[in-house]
């Protein structure tokens, strides 16, 4: 299928031709591609449109490709989309034709949401005769029930799919053309990581217990751990300390009660 034709045409294109023409893109109506000179996809389109005459007399009909274009349509189109006639009829000129006749038929309106699934699906019968309508109608020969050809009682033409078969494709469609691009709808939203927990300041070691009640009463006499050594900082220093405060006073009292 042609890249630049987009996803949910391109499935509704290849559902059509799976109905229309189940061996692909160089059939001729009534399978009668073996009789040509050469594949149907290594024609021009003008040789296409020449043959048609041909065809419809052998054949029964002009139809032709993936798509069975008539000739009468593909005169049209070449006209239309200012063609030469040199091209090839190949499988990618069919694609982008199909999807010309799509746009006509109200593609673009479908997937907007302007049109319904119903409206939409008689368009498409209109073009390819093996396609039903979705409800009863007034046909191109007479009135029609849910699931005939929209050329049913021309004697050549009859609906070789089911209503049922059409509705879910076109709601198939319906949801391709209308999901974002880029978010698939199976896509889940992942789930949230688990907070993370604030860091912490390093907290000072408590003092040892048995020397807290040295540093208490240093600090009651104003001699701190301003001096701030690291030998203060550890508990001998402070015990050796402690001691020899309490010789010194000790030795003041004695020396004072001399006198």
């Amino acid at each position: 299928m042609d890249r630049n034709i987009p996803k949910a045409a391109a499935a509704l294109l290849d559902f059509i031709g799976s109905i229309e023409a189940p061996r692909g893109y160089d059939t001729v109506y009534g399978n009668n591609q073996a009789k040509l000179v050469k594949p149907l996809t290594s024609m021009t389109i003008d040789e296409v449109i020449s043959a048609g005459l041909s065809w419809s007399k052998m054949f029964g009909s002009s139809a032709a490709g993936k798509l069975q274009f008539m000739r009468a349509t593909l005169q049209r189109l070449k006209k239309k989309l200012m063609l030469s006639g040199a091209e090839l009829l190949d499988a990618g000129m069919q694609d982008r034709l199909g999807y010309q006749l799509l746009i006509e038929r109200g593609y673009s309106d479908f997937v907007a949401g302007k049109i319904g699934p119903i409206a939409f699906g008689k368009a498409l019968a209109q073009e390819w005769a093996s396609f039903p309508v979705l409800s009863a109608t007034k046909g191109a020969t007479r009135s029609l029930k849910r699931g005939q050809s929209y050329y049913a009682g021309d004697g050549l033409n009859k609906a070789l799919v089911s209503p049922e078969r059409v509705e879910a494709m076109l709601a198939q469609v319906l949801a391709m053309a209308t999901a974002p691009a880029d978010k698939p709808a199976s896509a889940q939203t992942p789930a949230a990581s688990p907070p993370v927990a604030a860091a912490r300041e390093p907290q000072p070691l408590a003092a040892p217990v048995k020397t807290k009640w040295f540093a208490g009463i240093l600090a009651a006499l104003g001699i701190g751990t301003a001096a701030g050594g690291a030998g203060w900082q550890s508990g001998e220093w402070i015990l050796f300390g402690g001691i020899g405060l309490v010789v010194v006073i000790v030795v003041a009292v004695w020396l004072h009660r001399r006198k």
